[in-house]
């Protein structure tokens, strides 16, 4: 077994390992915000100190195995882990700085980071490519923010500067609470990277008794649902959990999370040509979120080799969207990023895999 990593822990519990407790603060500036490769970079803490950390633990758990970047500047990493697996992660450019005239900014450019929860996945959704090498491990609450902390420093992306995170690369969130909400509470940390809860969201497939537990955790986030289906028949075939968790069930556990008033909760769907793009669809989720402060994003399925679902028309995205927004649903179309790379969930892993690389 390789030594755990430093990012496992808590400014608390790091607080109590290293004596005084100060210094716990001083290795989470260091670590956060300096972006520093090694223990010894620390220059303020005892070099006794420095070599029994340095011992004892990683300080980033994650290498970058490969990455392919976008057109439209979304990049995709395929992270190696110290016991060897890899896990994927995505940097998402969501809008671009704005100017004044004189070239000063305006509006800082905006990011989101698709994150991994786990090696593998043990929902085995039909349309996901990850769901074919199964499930290895879960990650621990270090190995899911060091992916945030690297993909920050890769792109230089100033400690102060927030962005957005997303729990939905590899892996079921909810099937790894314990270590998601662990991460999520080291990511708020104001001594660290302060990413608040308002900026940080879970997706699930809908493990309804845990988002119950997510709830009760009153951990500030927002809850994303990987809908996909507006019957349990098509759910079943999609998302085979759906047998243990269905739709019904789902539906009740949102109506219970504790949303934030001025927010909404989102609904992904995935849209998948002859499959679930008619109107009749439509018209189900409509009646299925009445009442529900919800918001719905509606998603190209996203092709790869050997895939047995379709890439859905323009033309009847529009029209899905059109008749929801019509009957009082916010609803958007998310635009396909990087789509000229190996930007769907478990792609570039099964890519390297096949050119034995990994």
């Amino acid at each position: 077994m390789s030594k755990p990593t430093i990012l496992d822990y808590t400014k608390e519990e790091l607080a109590t390992i290293v004596k005084p407790a100060f210094r716990a603060k001083q290795i989470f500036g260091w670590i956060y915000h300096q972006y520093v490769d090694s223990f010894e970079e620390m220059q303020n803490i005892p070099k006794a100190m420095r070599q029994e950390l340095a011992e004892k633990y990683l300080l980033m758990p994650l290498t970058i195995l490969r990455k392919e970047e976008a057109k439209d500047g979304t990049i995709k990493y395929l992270f190696e882990l110290p016991d060897g697996k890899t896990v994927e992660t995505v940097w998402l450019k969501m809008k671009d700085a704005q100017y004044d005239d004189e070239g000063n900014v305006e509006q800082e450019a905006k990011y989101t980071v698709c994150v991994s929860t786990q090696v593998g996945c043990k929902v085995g959704c039909s349309f996901c490519l990850t769901a074919k090498g199964g499930f290895t491990r879960d990650l621990t609450a270090g190995e899911i923010v060091a992916q945030v902390l690297a993909v920050k420093k890769d792109n230089d992306l100033a400690a102060h500067r927030r962005l957005n995170i997303v729990y939905m690369g590899m892996g079921e969130p909810l099937d790894n609470l314990d270590n998601l909400a662990k991460a999520i509470r080291i990511l708020k940390d104001e001594e660290g990277l302060s990413i608040s809860g308002k900026r940080q969201t879970v997706s699930t497939s809908g493990i309804s008794t845990k988002i119950d537990k997510l709830g009760q955790m009153d951990l500030g986030v927002h809850i994303a649902i990987s809908l996909h289906a507006v019957d349990d028949a098509l759910r079943t075939e999609l998302i085979p959990m759906n047998k243990a968790y269905n739709i019904a069930s789902i539906i009740e556990a949102v109506r219970r999370f504790p949303i934030d008033t001025r927010k909404r909760v989102m609904f992904e769907y995935l849209v998948i040509k002859n499959k679930n793009d008619d109107l009749a669809s439509a018209k189900k989720l409509v009646k299925l979120l009445s009442g529900i402060k919800a918001k719905v994003n509606l998603i190209y399925f996203n092709p790869y080799p050997g895939s047995d679902y379709q890439r859905p028309e323009r033309a009847d995205m529009v029209e899905f969207q059109e008749y929801l927004i019509q009957h009082g649903l916010l609803c958007t179309i998310r635009d396909s990023k990087g789509i000229d790379i190996s930007a769907a969930c478990g792609q570039l892993k099964e890519k390297t895999k096949e050119e034995g690389i990994i």
